[in-house]
């Protein structure tokens, strides 16, 4: 499967929410062509180069699929779009287009089955009803409510102020319970950095 890739310096979960500002040729044109086929993109994390310019010398060989959910021309004259995240996937190679679009080829990653949420995680939803509230997440409308396992670490996962390296791990993390597992293992290191 083929997948023109857009590095961010972010990482993206499913289900999640992402607003961009596009201002480049080759995203614009991408963009473009995404809304005429109903398809979407692939976001992947920057690990060495920049978002703008010439296509970064280093990323994520595992992303998620960027889905067009909103679009509309912004007041400084830029394509604002909204994103949410599709299905994982991993990138098996990819290939540099002149205009420095980057395109993929990719396997999609599978996804086990959705956990319920059980006692043990309300600690963790009730920490993501209280990051629902801030007004820069209420902004992106990604809900303060879970149904199981993988919307609650994905959301986590994607709101929590985590570097992008433990965000990749989460990312490529296949089992909702053990991404859940990790999670609390990084806020309990987070908690304990702080009262170092």
């Amino acid at each position: 499967m083929k997948l023109p890739l857009f590095p961010l310096n972010t990482v993206l979960f499913p289900g999640c929410t992402l607003d961009l500002q596009i201002f480049e040729a080759r995203y614009l044109d991408m963009i473009g062509r995404c809304m005429k086929a109903g398809g979407g993109f692939g976001v992947v994390c920057i690990l060495q180069g920049d978002e703008v310019g010439l296509a970064p010398s280093a990323h994520a060989m595992v992303g998620c699929e960027a889905l067009i959910r909103d679009f509309q021309r912004q007041d400084n004259g830029l394509l604002g779009i909204r994103v949410q995240g599709g299905r994982r996937f991993r990138v098996l190679d990819t290939e540099l287009q002149r205009d420095q679009l980057l395109l993929a080829e990719v396997k999609w990653l599978h996804e086990l089955p959705d956990v319920p949420l059980d006692d043990r995680d309300e600690d963790l939803l009730a920490l993501l009803a209280a990051l629902a509230e801030h007004p820069l997440v209420e902004s992106l409308d990604i809900g303060s409510h879970a149904n199981g396992q993988h919307a609650l670490g994905n959301k986590l996962a994607y709101l929590l102020p985590f570097d992008d390296h433990d965000k990749l791990r989460l990312l490529e993390t296949d089992d909702p319970s053990h991404r859940l597992d990790d999670i609390q293992h990084l806020l309990e290191k987070m908690q304990g950095d702080l009262f170092a």
